[in-house]
């Protein structure tokens, strides 16, 4: 089992954040592989690599990941997806997937992964669902070994390209009782996009089961209507780009004008979850437009503003992090204490799709741990 960072102390703190019980709502499964897993699953399979050490796969990849250009990011993956084309590969990687998870004292995760990108072996969209879900148990199994008690569902996303959309959805629901707990749209936002799946996002309302859609990552505002109005988003993923509905003004040293658009102020309202992703929001572009680097982050301008904020990985490999690392380099640059992690972890368990009991359960496990840190 791979294991969490020990080091990663909070500042002014003798808190280490892996400690910290954490909800993740925003991993993608073929983005949270090991490198030496990538090895030996691609000489398994034939796959040719850029290096042959795990060591220099995971700094190629990283590598090539921070291009500032989302399209460029994506192309990473032809790779993890290359090894997860078997039944054995799809329940590896689940199982660790979990195992990294634990170690990073994640209590909730939700996973998420497109069916649809693995099936060039012969495997149904049934059978990926089912080995991966094997594979997620078994994780938990392990991690309850280890004395850490863990709990996974699966996220099924839809490519926004692919027009498989509703196919896709109805295989969500086939599985909604044996480890689907929603539904993701994802892939190349500009140009596709939610209302091109109109006919499955109705049907997925008809059917409640909860949504969550790639918006204002790669694109502003009208992809954020799209996901509200023709997704029927519960939760934005990414969302980062709803700061363009909002213009500060400063008056004088001590004074600044904030004035919310209609979209931005919806979202505030309604409480809808934004699952931010602080180091891949950089390595993508997403926040461009305010600055290179994370103080330029609109992060802390949208905690600020009362919006519900969540803190996410997006991919751990891509961007060799942690969600524990991403709580600290937060911390550091904005001068989080504990009470505001606290904060982001009580918010992802109320936008987590699960029962309210479930949820409410859930916030306590944060509130104790947090308690006792």
């Amino acid at each position: 089992m791979n294991s969490a960072p020990q080091d990663l102390l909070l500042p002014d703190s003798r808190v280490n954040a892996v400690a910290l019980p954490k909800v993740s709502l925003h991993d993608h499964l073929d983005g949270g592989l090991r490198p030496q897993t990538i090895l030996e699953l691609a000489d398994e399979v034939g796959l040719e690599l850029p290096a042959d050490d795990a060591e220099a796969l995971g700094r190629w990849i990283a590598d090539a990941s921070d291009s500032g250009s989302l399209v460029e990011y994506l192309k990473t993956f032809d790779i993890t997806t290359g090894v997860m084309q078997t039944r054995e590969g799809l329940g590896r990687v689940a199982r660790e997937f979990v195992q990294d998870l634990a170690a990073d004292g994640v209590i909730y995760g939700e996973v998420r992964w497109a069916p649809e990108q693995h099936l060039t072996r012969g495997l149904s969209l049934d059978e990926v669902v089912e080995a991966v879900q094997e594979g997620i148990e078994a994780g938990i199994d392990d991690a309850r070994s280890g004395g850490h008690r863990i709990r996974v569902g699966q996220l099924v996303t839809a490519m926004r390209h692919a027009d498989r959309s509703l196919e896709i959805a109805e295989l969500a629901v086939r599985h909604r009782h044996r480890g689907v707990v929603g539904f993701d749209f994802a892939g190349a936002e500009d140009g596709f996009p939610p209302g091109r799946a109109r006919t499955a996002f109705d049907y997925l309302a008809s059917e409640f089961l909860p949504v969550t859609v790639h918006a204002g990552e790669a694109a502003g505002l009208e992809s954020i209507r799209g996901a509200l109005i023709d997704g029927r988003a519960l939760r934005l993923g990414h969302g980062v780009r709803i700061a363009e509905d909002i213009v500060t003004e400063r008056e004088d040293a001590e004074s600044t004008y904030v004035t919310v658009g209609p979209i931005a102020q919806w979202v505030k309202d309604q409480q809808i979850p934004l699952e931010l992703s602080p180091s891949s929001n950089l390595q993508t572009g997403a926040i461009e437009a305010w600055g290179e680097d994370l103080i330029d982050h609109p992060f802390d301008l949208l905690y600020q503003l009362g919006f519900r904020v969540t803190v996410n990985t997006d991919n751990r490999l891509m961007s060799a992090t942690t969600l524990s690392r991403e709580l600290v380099l937060l911390a550091e640059a904005f001068g989080y204490d504990l009470s505001d992690l606290e904060v982001f972890q009580l918010n992802a368990a109320e936008a987590a799709f699960l029962p309210l009991e479930d949820r409410e359960e859930l916030a306590d496990r944060i509130s104790d741990g947090f308690a006792r840190a």
